[in-house]
């Protein structure tokens, strides 16, 4: 997240910062003249060839003696692009380092990026891969898509104070994320193990990890106590569209992102894979909820796989693969039917669908409150 924070820093909150959280308050505690007159010793600011507004003549003066009494030293995230700062990230009382404005400018990241991801990635899947048959579904329910995005929206700001501590924790260097594998100074026992090859790796070392480390976090929500309290409502949606991705309770979505958040503590992880690796994730989150059984694998935890669990409850508990749910017993293969593009949305199928989660349903919630459609959510979206 250094990078992304780096961007924002340098486009958008280095300026915000100095303008809400000016140094000037504090600079009767300094000797201005003799640090501004160090720092702009070349220029002239009267001088045509540099002229400026007063404001910005200002925030200069400001950055200069934020310069001088800050202990920050700028030094780049990434050797991809180089962002070096302007003098508007000296002019603040919070600078770069300050763990409070850290935590305050990935909380605003964190949020504003998360939402933009989901909409993207979920409206792209809506517009050309979604099958929207799913609408006239039994149990597909009335306004359902505009509930999905409502308790997304609800979810993402709380979800994001969970996860906001982690990011900072990464920002300031607590993790194994590098960008250099043989710089010196990073050292961890797979490195000596594996050497260079993990480079590459360390791709599928993450989703082997994630992927057994969330069946169980997935299993456990579904205990009687945590299933109602916590991931009933992702469950309130037993034939998803893609806008029921990110539709959690914000407690059940964070629980199944820590074992993302946790692996680069515990294991290298270069910051390009860790960017590319939690974009995949957003769009592999999309694609098991978007209806399209493309994925008929022993293997791959695909969206047939999902729907599954949503409608039967209690099997495919995996994220990307089926391999935790076949070892450990919870694995369901999804119907032939749901492959064939005559027969996945038949009349015979949806019926066999209904009645069999309308006895599961029983044994998990006890009763169904959901308000179903029938065939209301077409006409209305």
């Amino acid at each position: 997240m250094d990078i992304v924070l780096e961007v924002a820093d340098t486009f958008l909150l280095d300026r915000l910062y100095a303008t809400v959280l000016p140094i000037s308050s504090a600079i009767s505690s300094f000797d201005p003249i003799s640090t501004i007159t160090a720092s702009l010793k070349n220029y002239d600011l009267n001088n045509a060839s540099f002229a400026l507004p007063p404001s910005s003549r200002i925030h200069i003066a400001e950055g200069a003696i934020g310069l001088a009494r800050s202990g920050w030293q700028w030094q780049p995230s990434t050797q991809w692009f180089n962002l070096e700062p302007s003098e508007w990230a000296w002019a603040s009382r919070w600078d770069r380092d300050n763990v409070y404005r850290q935590l305050l400018s990935l909380y605003l990241i964190t949020c504003i990026l998360g939402t933009a991801i989901y909409f993207f990635f979920a409206t792209l899947s809506y517009l050309f891969v979604f099958d929207k048959n799913t609408f006239n579904h039994p149990k597909y329910l009335k306004n359902q898509m505009r509930l999905e995005i409502q308790q997304t929206l609800r979810s993402i700001p709380l979800m994001a104070i969970l996860t906001v501590p982690v990011f900072v924790a990464e920002v300031r260097g607590h993790s194994y994320i590098y960008t250099d594998l043989t710089a010196p100074s990073f050292t961890h026992p797979l490195l000596r193990l594996l050497g260079p090859s993990y480079t590459y790796l360390q791709f599928p070392f993450f989703l082997i990890f994630t992927d057994f480390l969330i069946y169980w976090i997935h299993r456990g929500l579904h205990s009687k106590l945590l299933y109602r309290h916590l991931h009933k409502p992702h469950h309130k949606w037993i034939m998803p569209t893609p806008f029921a991705s990110h539709a959690f309770h914000p407690l059940d979505g964070y629980a199944q992102s820590v074992p993302y958040h946790l692996f680069p503590f515990l294991f290298p992880l270069h910051k390009g894979a860790y960017l590319a690796l939690f974009t995949f994730v957003q769009i592999c989150t999309v694609m098991i909820h978007d209806g399209e059984y493309v994925a008929n694998s022993l293997l791959i935890n695909g969206a047939a796989c999902h729907t599954m669990h949503h409608l039967y409850f209690n099997y495919n508990y995996g994220q990307f693969t089926t391999i935790s749910d076949r070892v450990f017993g919870s694995y369901r293969r999804p119907n032939e039917e749901l492959f064939v593009k005559e027969t996945k949305m038949s009349g015979a199928e949806w019926g066999r669908q209904a009645r069999e989660m309308e006895r599961l349903v029983v044994e998990v919630e006890g009763r169904d409150e959901r308000s179903y459609g029938e065939g209301e959510g077409k006409k209305m979206q």
